[in-house]
């Protein structure tokens, strides 16, 4: 596994090399010490902040997958079976405006939406194989009926199409398939225009920050949160539960993007509104159907705060705002969410010198959401510093026997 750090710094180097940017101006381009860089490139630097991988990559004018080689491959082949399914969607999307092939009748808007709220249920599971088994049948049968409608129900079969592409998206960033990514994106765009629904543009608007953070644009990642946000304002400020739960993870996003941005202050901020909007959810509809399987809550609140206190470094403040955290918001959240807690406090334990309390908390991790931690390039990363750690400790007490010993070499 340690092979895997040294790997990425040799692509660091070889794509440096490629633009014929000295050592100096790509130190320069990210903030960074020229000693740094050579000591990535030797492998003997962890990258273990996803704003830094996304700065390294965006200097080097690549995709992050291009220097962390993703998708990783698994030692089982059957492991790596889920390309064939992101292949089959691929095929689906870029058909997108063509007469879809699908044999029979396509099953009703009702039906469809009940379809979707079972790939909720694996989301939440971090079941994300199944999640890309299932979604080209259902992006078929969503475009077929979409085809043959009209009126409101075609306007939802756009919203069911638009949600899979949500769905698809998801689950392309959590086992790293960058080109589903993308046209998961455009093609959740297309449809959400065509859905008739006054939220659903706003959720492909949330998608696309997320997209953004690839090539380290924190200030166009803000501004793309805000304009989303002031085209939902009007249903946020009425109560409507679907406005909320995107107003306030829209809020959530933001204050990713200010924290890796480095701005404490608009981060504290983003953080406050959406713990408003998470207060006021409270006091809406709750049977109102999550259509598009948000999944917020003050419990998801509570852990983005935490998270954007590692995304600025700050690891001591987060451990701080665990030790204060309410579990039974945190134990109310899904497997995907509880996953990326407790992979976060590996991190600031690790960082606060504790490898034996990072560990556990990332054996937790892999436990509650094995397909979303092993895929994780944070997560591998930091088990990769703790395998080192553990290494080069063992080696420093078998030098100090050895002195005692005195033995030679």
């Amino acid at each position: 596994m340690l092979e895997e750090r040294e790997s990425i710094g040799k692509r660091i180097r070889r794509q440096r090399l490629r633009l014929g940017m000295p050592q100096a101006d790509f130190a320069a381009a990210v903030g960074r010490t020229q000693g740094w860089v050579s000591k990535v490139e030797r492998g003997l630097i962890e990258l273990d902040r996803a704003a830094v991988i996304n700065e390294v990559a965006a200097a080097l004018h690549c995709h992050p997958n291009d220097l962390i080689e993703r998708p990783f491959v698994a030692g089982k082949a059957s492991e790596n079976q889920w390309q064939v399914a992101a292949a089959s969607i691929l095929r689906e999307l870029r058909r997108y405006d063509l007469v879809p092939v699908f044999d029979g009748t396509p099953r009703s808007s009702a039906s469809l939406w009940q379809e979707t709220a079972r790939l909720h249920r694996l989301r939440d599971s971090a079941a994300n194989v199944a999640i890309l088994r299932v979604l080209p049948d259902l992006l078929r049968e969503a475009r077929a009926l979409a085809e043959a409608a009209t009126g409101h129900e075609r306007e939802e079969a756009f919203g069911i199409y638009a949600v899979c592409c949500k769905f698809a998206h998801t689950a392309a960033h959590t086992l790293g398939h960058p080109e589903l990514i993308a046209m998961a994106c455009e093609r959740a765009a297309w449809a959400a225009g065509r859905s008739g629904d006054a939220v659903l543009p706003a959720v492909a608007d949330w998608m696309r920050v997320w997209d953004m953070w690839a090539t380290a644009d924190w200030e166009d990642a803000l501004a793309l949160s805000d304009k989303a946000l002031r085209s939902i304002d009007s249903e946020y400020e009425a109560g409507k539960p679907l406005a909320v739960r995107a107003w306030g993870t829209l809020q959530l996003r933001a204050a990713v993007s200010a924290a890796r941005a480095g701005n404490p202050e608009e981060t504290e901020d983003r953080i406050s509104r959406a713990r408003s909007a998470a207060a006021r959810l409270e006091t809406t509809d709750a049977s109102v159907f999550d259509r598009h399987s948000l999944t917020f809550s003050p419990g998801n609140v509570q852990i983005h705060a935490i998270s954007v206190q590692l995304e600025m470094g700050d690891h001591a403040k987060a451990l701080i705002l665990h030790e204060r955290a309410d579990p039974a918001q945190v134990a109310t959240l899904p497997n995907s969410r509880r996953g990326h807690y407790r992979m976060d406090l590996a991190r600031a334990w690790l960082w606060d010198g504790n490898r034996e309390r990072a560990l556990v908390e990332l054996e937790e991790a892999e436990r509650i959401a094995p397909q979303l931690v092993r895929n994780h390039p944070i997560a591998r990363a930091t088990l990769r510093k703790i395998v080192y750690a553990e290494r080069s400790s063992t080696r420093e007490k078998l030098r100090r026997m050895s002195d005692r010993f005195h033995l030679d070499g």
